[in-house]
C-alpha cells in the first residue's frame, strides 16, 4: 500500500493549523514543519486561495506559470483525496477521522443512505434532508477564530451561497458572494484590507474542466490560465499587511475508458459501495470482499487508518468493513458512481494527494 498522507507536518490541516496558531496562538492539530512554516511571512490578516483540483503535477503546464514561480512547497491532501473531505478539513482544521466526513460519497447511518456530500442526494439522485450546519463538529475553524476576535470571510460564487455545501463548511464565516472572476479578485482584495482577518477564497474551474473535459482538452488548459491570472491580480493588488497564499484539496489523474474497473457482477450485488473511484468503501462478508478485492486487482485494507489519528464516532460509523484501493492506472465503479468523467482522484498516488503551497 502506498503510504498515507501527511497529517503532522506537512498535511492540508496542518496548514489550516498554522494559520491558527499564528492568528490565535492555538490550534487542535499540529502546525506546518517549521521548515515550510518559515516560507510563509508573518502578517496580519491572510488570505488563503483554494484551487480545487490544482495538483502539483499540474504546475508543469505552461499555463500555469504564475503559479509554478510561486510554489514553495509540496503539502499533501488528506484521505480521501476529494474536494469535500479538503473543505471539511479546511473548515474545522482535522483531518477526516475527527471531522467525520470520510468520502464523497458517504454512508449516513442515521437517513439509511450513501450520501454525495457535494450536492447532499443519494446515489438515485434524490435529495437527501438534512440539518447540514451540524454535520461537521463545533465549534468549527471559524467559530474558533470568530470567538478569538478574528473575521472569517470566504469568498465563493453566488451560486453556491445557500448550497447544503456552503451550509455544511462555512457555518460561523462571513459569505461574501461573487458573479464573475473579476468580482472575486475584487472582493478578496478589499476584504484583506482590514486587519484580523482570514479571507478563503474558492476557485472551482481546474477541477470542473479536468473532471469533465479531461487533462489534456483545451478547457483545461484555459482554466489554468484563468487560474494564474486570478493568482496575479490578488498577489498584486493585496495591501502590504497581507500574506496571500494559495493551495488546492486534491490533484487529477486521466482515465481512458478502458481504465475503468465497473464493478456489476451478480456475486458483488448485496454489497453497500460508497467512498471514491479510487478508493471504494465496502460494506459486507469479508471473504467476500476479498473476492472482490481479486476481481478488481484492488487492495483491501482498514479504511480508518489513512483517515488520519485518533478516529471519532462519526468517522468510525461511517467507514465501510474494507477499503478497496484501486490498482495504479484504474478507477473502480460501483453502481451509484460516475463513470461519465475523465480525471479522477481520491487515492493515494502521488499526482492526486500531492498539492502546493503558494507564498505570493
Amino acid at each position: 500500500m502506498a503510504d498515507g498522507p501527511s497529517y503532522h507536518s506537512r498535511g492540508l490541516v496542518n496548514l489550516m493549523a498554522e494559520l491558527e496558531s499564528r492568528l490565535i496562538g492555538t490550534a487542535p492539530s499540529p502546525p506546518l514543519d517549521p521548515g515550510i512554516a518559515a516560507s510563509i511571512p508573518e502578517a496580519g490578516s491572510y488570505v488563503l486561495v483554494l484551487f480545487d483540483g490544482l495538483g502539483v503535477a499540474q504546475l508543469g503546464r505552461d499555463e500555469a506559470g504564475p503559479l509554478r514561480r510561486s510554489h514553495v512547497a509540496t503539502l499533501h491532501a488528506p484521505f480521501p483525496s476529494t474536494t469535500s473531505v479538503a473543505l471539511a478539513t479546511v473548515a474545522t482544521g482535522l483531518p477526516a477521522s475527527r471531522h467525520g466526513l470520510v468520502a464523497h460519497l458517504t454512508w449516513l447511518e442515521e437517513v439509511g443512505r450513501v450520501v454525495n456530500t457535494l450536492k447532499w442526494v443519494d446515489l438515485s439522485g434524490e435529495t437527501v434532508s438534512y440539518d447540514y450546519s451540524s454535520v461537521l463538529p463545533h465549534p468549527n475553524l471559524w467559530e474558533r477564530l470568530r470567538g478569538a476576535g478574528v473575521e472569517p470571510v470566504t469568498v465563493q460564487p453566488a451560486a453556491f451561497e445557500r448550497s447544503p455545501l456552503s451550509r455544511l463548511a462555512y457555518r460561523g464565516a462571513r459569505f461574501e458572494a461573487t458573479w464573475d472572476d473579476r468580482d472575486l479578485v475584487e472582493a478578496t482584495v478589499a476584504l484583506a484590507a482590514e486587519p484580523n482577518r482570514l479571507i478563503f477564497t474558492y476557485f472551482w474551474p481546474v477541477d470542473f474542466a479536468g473532471h469533465v473535459y479531461g487533462l489534456e482538452s483545451s478547457q483545461f488548459a484555459d482554466s489554468l490560465g484563468v487560474a494564474s491570472r486570478i493568482w496575479e491580480e490578488i498577489t498584486s493588488a493585496a495591501p502590504d499587511h497581507v500574506t496571500v497564499l494559495g493551495t488546492a484539496d486534491h490533484g487529477l489523474i486521466e482515465y481512458a475508458e478502458i481504465d475503468k474497473v465497473l464493478i456489476r457482477q451478480k456475486e458483488f450485488r448485496g454489497l453497500r459501495f460508497a467512498g471514491d473511484p479510487r478508493g471504494v468503501q465496502v460494506w459486507g462478508d469479508r471473504a467476500i470482499l476479498q473476492d472482490l478485492a481479486g476481481v478488481t486487482g484492488s487492495e483491501l485494507v482498514e479504511p480508518l487508518g489513512l483517515l488520519g489519528p485518533d478516529s471519532g464516532p462519526e468517522a468510525k460509523r461511517r467507514v465501510g468493513d474494507g477499503l478497496l484501493l484501486a490498482p495504479p492506472g484504474k478507477v473502480l465503479l460501483p453502481p451509484g458512481f460516475d463513470k461519465r468523467l475523465h480525471g479522477y482522484h481520491g487515492g493515494l498516488e502521488p499526482h492526486e494527494l500531492e498539492i502546493p503551497l503558494l507564498v505570493g
